[in-house]
């Protein structure tokens, strides 16, 4: 297991399908849509693999067919009966409680960037009981572009003043890998995430591909890319 030396200064990772398992709330949310509508619920498998896609991707996958205007009329409702409902289900995944002990007890801090309206975002941060010790919290919507472009990374470790190499991100969707290369920010992959179908996490160039989130604690995952170098 990682010592205190090996963690960055800084662990910033993605919400839904890394830091949180908030699938069956969203899932929940969708039927409960459906059946307003008198519509047959959702395959719950091939939804959760959609989750990390976002809204508009559970709705595309729900509603197959209808055009992006159509969906985007949809969008308001399926995210107010989300909103209601956020976290009857949700839960940090097994072993990510270990994982915050671990950078908390380090000294470091951890934050969220994800592509999640921010106000459900800080929201589940909040429900969860997880507001206090997070030390910054960016969503889709904070700035004005999301990932993959680099830029929500970049302003996260500015307002934090942690030099962009000495943080590390964890996301399970190829746009948070793209992001964190771009920035360049070590990554970390999150193989327990909602990956689609035919997706080869091992070809998105993360820095490592992490089975569990006990994994991230194996020595040196997440050490920032000076730690790395110092070591090398």
């Amino acid at each position: 297991m990682a010592d205190n030396a090996s963690i960055a200064p800084l662990v910033l990772f993605d919400l839904d399908g890394t830091l949180v398992d908030s699938a069956p709330d969203l899932e929940l949310a969708m039927n409960r849509y459906l059946a307003e509508l008198d519509l047959p619920a959702v395959d719950s498998s091939a939804f959760r693999r959609r989750v990390s896609q976002g809204g508009r991707a559970m709705l595309r996958l729900t509603f197959a067919g209808e055009d992006d205007d159509a969906l985007g009329l949809r969008l308001p409702r399926f995210l107010s009966i989300y909103a209601d409902s956020i976290a009857e289900c949700s839960g940090l995944f097994d072993g990510m409680r270990e994982v915050l002990d671990a950078i908390n007890a380090a000294g470091s801090r951890w934050g969220v960037v994800s592509n999640k309206p921010f106000v459900l975002a800080e929201k589940l941060v909040s429900v969860l009981g997880l507001d206090d010790e997070c030390a910054l919290l960016f969503g889709g919507d904070s700035l004005p572009t999301r990932k993959p472009d680099p830029e929500p990374l970049r302003v996260a470790c500015e307002h934090l003043g942690v030099e962009v190499c000495d943080a590390v991100y964890v996301g399970d969707d190829r746009r948070d890998i793209d992001a964190a290369r771009a920035a360049p920010m070590p990554s970390l992959a999150a193989a327990w995430g909602y990956q689609l179908d035919g997706d080869d996490i091992h070809s998105w160039g993360a820095d490592s591909v992490v089975a569990t989130p006990l994994g991230l604690l194996e020595d040196g995952r997440l050490a920032s890319a000076s730690q790395r170098g110092q070591r090398s």
